[in-house]
Formats: structure tokens, C-alpha cells, sequence
């Protein structure tokens, strides 16, 4: 037998999309998944790399609709090639890139350099996301035609919202020609202006102004109106709060065509850890209360929210040092990712095979697109991602449930440092990352060998 071969043995191997929950094997070859079953040694051909998952989950590997890899313009905070090794620690084989960059990726120039950077240095698989507005000014749509054919995956002006609702419908409406997503980041100015924390009774506590929950509801009402307007796809970026649980529930019941994600900070953090973490604990949106934290969660178990996304953000010390106002906001949070998300399946709030499945095929069903309308040479997003099935992407991760380790954010491969669970003992690690058949991290506990 002629080809590339790599042998996963002997782990727990989940794929809720598939109902797969076994102790087995894998097998990828040439960089897809061709086989998965029990014993399957005698599949393996002289020269075939084996890797030990005993004692390990194997899913496919997890896919971030949100992140800031920072590249071009930023370098200081995070580059392709820091990201991306955070991201494969973290058992992210694919990441999609937020474009508020500098320059920002809203041409097709600035998607070239990007492609090239990534071929170059990527550790994983990267979808880059183009700007809905020219330079993120919010006041003239880019030619979103074009940046689909560069290989952008959807749009986003992500860090601003797209204030304009005008702006907003012709987006919608442009893009759904393209069946290409609009991933907005909800955020009423109006109402947040000067804004740095949730509002409530720990923002007066600090003296702090807060950001109330009405502004983010209203902007995706507004979303979810224009989205069923238009016929296009929306997709509500980092939801926190319980009214937009509703509000997004409420849509899919109407049938319009809306997704959303929440991050991992938003699902385990209330407001009250700006008093115990500072600055490390300024997001936007800001972290908000408990009963916003039990409808996420619920959102999650019912599918009203598809996926789970980091919105990694990372920063310089000097970002986050000093004042709390002024500080920027934003967790460095690939790397912690799942080993939080664990703490939930831990308290038995959330199963596991639902948390895989919003880091899998729930961000790779957002991902997807019709199948008439792939005409677009550009379009990087591969069949079958996120899922454990023959022809699929030979994305893997393992990871180990039971192992507790002490965050040092020192010791990240990102460049950012600023997290909140700094030194904080967590269960739950990935030991291994597997990118297109190829082991892109691997922990010295793992074994790997030729047969």
C-alpha cells in the first residue's frame, strides 16, 4: 500500500454528530480519514506512524469561528505563527481570523499577503474572515464579491459592530448571493459608550461605568430582523447575555437563518471576577451574571447556540497594566480553551459529547456552505471538517480529561499572557494535535512509533 499513513490506536473515540462513542482506532491516510473501527492493526502498512491514544479522548479536531491572530500590523501581540501553535496546544486544527488587522482584510491584496503568510508559517488550518466595511469605517460595503473569491469565509467588521442598519441589509443581502455568513459583533454604541464592565451592582461597587445587556439584545434583534428581511445568513458572535438567548432562540423558531456562538470566559466567569482578576477579566462583551451563564449553557444544550469560539485576543502587559478604563479588552484564550469548558462538564452542567460537538460540527455547520455554490475557486473550507467520517479532514485532537496542570501563562506559545486562570489548577489537556494526517503537537507523554 503507497501513501502517508497514520495509525490512531487504542482511544475513547467521540463524534456526536455521527453517535460515535467507542474505544478504537483510526486511520488516516494522505491526510484523510479512511477508516475508523476496532483493531484495525492489520490495516497498517510497513513505515505507518502509530500513535498511542490510550487512556485519551479522540474527536475531530476543534474549530474556531473567532480569533485574533493580529497579523498584518500587530505583530507585537500575536502572529500567524504564534497563534497558530497556540491554537494546535489548544487542539484547535482551524481557526478563522478576525479582520481587524492593519491593514484590515477587506481586499484582495491584503487576502494574498494573509494566504501567504499562512502557507508559510500556519501550524493549522486558517479561514480568514473579510471586513463587511472598507477600513472597518462602517460607511461603504467592500466588494464582498471579490474577497470571497480570495478565499475569505464570511465577513465581519469585528471589534466595531456594523452600526448602520442600512449598511447592515445591503451586507446581508450581498452576501447571501455568495451563501457566505455575516458574523457581527452586537454592540449598540449608544448604550456602551464608556462602558467597561457589566452594568449592575459590581460596576457600582468599583465605581465603574457599566455596558447593560440592552446593548447587546437590540443589535441582534435588529440582526435577526434584517436576516429574515434579506434571506441571508447572520451569525451573533460572543452572545452573553439571557436576552439574546431568546431573542436567537426565537429566530430559529421563525426559521430565520441565524447562528451564534459563546466563548468560554462568558460560559464559567460573572462580572464578580473583575474584583479578583483586574484587567484579565476585561471583555467585551463583559462578563455578566449568573443567570446569563445558565441560559448559555442551556442555549448550548439546545442547539439555540451552535458553537463554542475563544475570541482570542491577545495583548501586550502594557495593554492590560494600569488603569482599569483604560486597559484593552480581551482574554488570550486558545490555550486554556478546553480545560475551562471541562470545569462545566466537571459540575455536571454540561455533558461532554455536547461540548465537542460545539467545538466540531456545530462551528463547521456554520462554516458550510450549499452545495451550488461552490463556483468559488477560493473557498479553502474542506468537506467533512468537524466531523469523524471516510473522506473527512484528518483533523484530530486527544486529549486527556483527568489531568490537572496549573496555568503559567509564561509558558503559552502565544504572545499574549493576559488570562484569568493564571495560576489557577485546571482538569483536562490536550496531548495531542493532528492536522491533515500530520502531528502538529504532541506532549512527550505520547507515544508515537513506526510500525
Amino acid at each position: 500500500m503507497k501513501g502517508r499513513f497514520l495509525f490512531v490506536t487504542g482511544g475513547r473515540i467521540i463524534d456526536p454528530a455521527k453517535g460515535i462513542d467507542m474505544v478504537g482506532d483510526l486511520l488516516i491516510r494522505d491526510g484523510h480519514l479512511e477508516w475508523v473501527g476496532e483493531n484495525g492493526l492489520s490495516m497498517c502498512p510497513e513505515g505507518c506512524k502509530i500513535l498511542s491514544a490510550k487512556g485519551l479522548v479522540v474527536c475531530a479536531g476543534f474549530v474556531d469561528l473567532h480569533c485574533h491572530l493580529r497579523e498584518p500590523g500587530y505583530e507585537h501581540k500575536e502572529t500567524i505563527a504564534t497563534g497558530t501553535e497556540a491554537a494546535a496546544r489548544g487542539g484547535f486544527t482551524a481557526v478563522c481570523c478576525m479582520p481587524n488587522t492593519s491593514p484590515p482584510i477587506d481586499s484582495p491584496d491584503v487576502m494574498t499577503y494573509l494566504k501567504n503568510k499562512i502557507r508559510l508559517e500556519a501550524k493549522v488550518r486558517v479561514f480568514p474572515i473579510g471586513c463587511v466595511s472598507q477600513g472597518r469605517q462602517g460607511e461603504k460595503l467592500t466588494d464582498m464579491a471579490r474577497l470571497a473569491e480570495a478565499g475569505v469565509v464570511g465577513f465581519s467588521d469585528d471589534g466595531s459592530p456594523v452600526a448602520d442598519s442600512e449598511l447592515m441589509q445591503r451586507a446581508l443581502e450581498r452576501s447571501r448571493l455568495l451563501d457566505l455568513p455575516v458574523m457581527d459583533h452586537c454592540e449598540d454604541l449608544s448604550l456602551s459608550a464608556g462602558g467597561v464592565m457589566n452594568e449592575g451592582s459590581s460596576a457600582a461597587a468599583l465605581n465603574l461605568k457599566g455596558i447593560p445587556a440592552s446593548a447587546e439584545e437590540r443589535m441582534v434583534q435588529r440582526d435577526i430582523d434584517l436576516a429574515m428581511l434579506t434571506g441571508a445568513r447572520v451569525h451573533i458572535a460572543h452572545v452573553s447575555t439571557a436576552g439574546s438567548v431568546e431573542i436567537i432562540r426565537r429566530g430559529k423558531q421563525a426559521g430565520v437563518r441565524v447562528t451564534a456562538e459563546a466563548t468560554p470566559h462568558h460560559l464559567t466567569l460573572t462580572d464578580e471576577a473583575v474584583s479578583q482578576h483586574g484587567t484579565d477579566a476585561k471583555v467585551n462583551p463583559p462578563l455578566r451574571t449568573r443567570k446569563d451563564i445558565e441560559a448559555l449553557i442551556q442555549g448550548l444544550k439546545d442547539g439555540v447556540i451552535d458553537a463554542i469560539a475563544t475570541d482570542h485576543a491577545p495583548h501586550t502587559l502594557r495593554d492590560k497594566a494600569g488603569d482599569f478604563n483604560s486597559a484593552a479588552f480581551g482574554i488570550s484564550g486558545l490555550e486554556t480553551a478546553l480545560s475551562v469548558l471541562l470545569t462545566v462538564v466537571e459540575e455536571g452542567r454540561l455533558e461532554l459529547p455536547t461540548v465537542i460537538s460545539r467545538l466540531t460540527s456545530g462551528p463547521a455547520m456554520v462554516l458550510k456552505r450549499a452545495a451550488g455554490m461552490s463556483m468559488l475557486s477560493g473557498y479553502p473550507v474542506p468537506e467533512g471538517l468537524g466531523a469523524l467520517q471516510p473522506g473527512s479532514p484528518g483533523d484530530l485532537v486527544l486529549f486527556n480529561p483527568d489531568f490537572a496542570w496549573v496555568v503559567d501563562p509564561s509558558r503559552f506559545a502565544s504572545k499574549g499572557r493576559n488570562n484569568p486562570w493564571a495560576g489557577s489548577l485546571l482538569r483536562g489537556k490536550v496531548m495531542a494535535t493532528v492536522v491533515g494526517g500530520e502531528v502538529v503537537y504532541r506532549d512527550d507523554s505520547v507515544e508515537i512509533r513506526e510500525k
